[in-house]
């Protein structure tokens, strides 16, 4: 397992099948529904690299692995400079 830090997470919600993200961390947009399906969701958990392209500004996650509330990915999305 790859050591990531808390700088390296974003936030995201389930509301039945559809998995949202409350802001986009690269254009700030609110209330995003993202592409990504359950099954990609699980890959995630299951620590595999999943790519998701966030609808509204085409910038590419890519998420290293997944808990029940946020996203780790390769990119710091929190901090300074963000």
């Amino acid at each position: 397992m790859v050591f990531l830090t808390f700088e390296n997470t974003w936030p995201y919600e389930k509301m039945g099948n559809d998995i949202y993200v409350q802001e986009c961390p690269y254009c700030g947009e609110e209330n995003v529904l993202t592409h990504l399906t359950r099954d990609n969701l699980q890959r995630a958990k299951e620590e595999i690299k999943t790519p998701l392209i966030m609808p509204c500004c085409f910038t590419r996650m890519v998420i290293i692995q997944a808990d029940e509330d946020y996203f780790w990915t390769e990119d710091k999305l929190r901090g300074a400079g963000r």
